[in-house]
């Protein structure tokens, strides 16, 4: 008895009623539920994949692009140039496999004979077949091995240093003293 009012008996049938009509609003409240989560997913997913694309949309056209006079070639190369090292007229042997582990570099060699391999495949710039980007790669300044003295490429004196581009098919002479 609350507040001091009698409280009303329901017959057998009233209370089924009540009871049906108290899980019909239950199984209403959970379908409700289920619909604004799953709204509330499908939004979130809408909002990650559109933000996504939109990234990525927004990378490529902000990128800077690469000018035409520093690519060599769209379509990837395989070439070959030499490197011989001398310091104070010893010639120096060029380690094997320089630039081939678990990253396998473009710019490598195989073996110890002073044959520097260029294999890309794709967009290849300026910048990556450069003599200092093999040094790089290899782990070393250009002048680590003393006071470069003397360049030569297909024996022609060269003071590009490590900026020469290396193509096809080049021997290259470092000397050191």
């Amino acid at each position: 008895m609350e507040n001091n009012q009698p409280t009303e008996q329901l017959t057998k049938k009233e209370r089924k009623e009540l009871r049906y009509e108290q899980r019909a609003e239950e199984k209403q409240k959970l379908t409700w539920q289920r619909a604004v989560k799953r709204v509330l997913k499908i939004t979130l997913v809408i909002i990650v994949v559109g933000g996504s694309i939109g990234s990525f949309i927004w990378y490529l056209t902000t990128r800077p692009s690469i000018p035409e006079a520093e690519i060599i070639s769209r379509n990837g190369l395989h070439w070959h140039s030499e490197l011989t090292i001398f310091i104070k007229g010893q010639k120096q042997e060029i380690p094997a496999n320089i630039g081939i582990g678990v990253v396998h570099q473009p710019v490598h060699t195989h073996d110890a004979s002073g044959v520097i391999h260029l294999e890309f495949e794709g967009l290849v710039r300026q910048d990556d077949i450069k003599l200092g980007h093999f040094f790089k790669i290899w782990d070393k300044d250009f002048t680590a091995f003393g006071q470069l003295t003397d360049m030569t490429v297909n024996g022609e004196k060269n003071n590009e240093l490590e900026n020469y581009q290396m193509k096809d098919g080049d021997k290259i002479e470092l000397r050191y003293e």
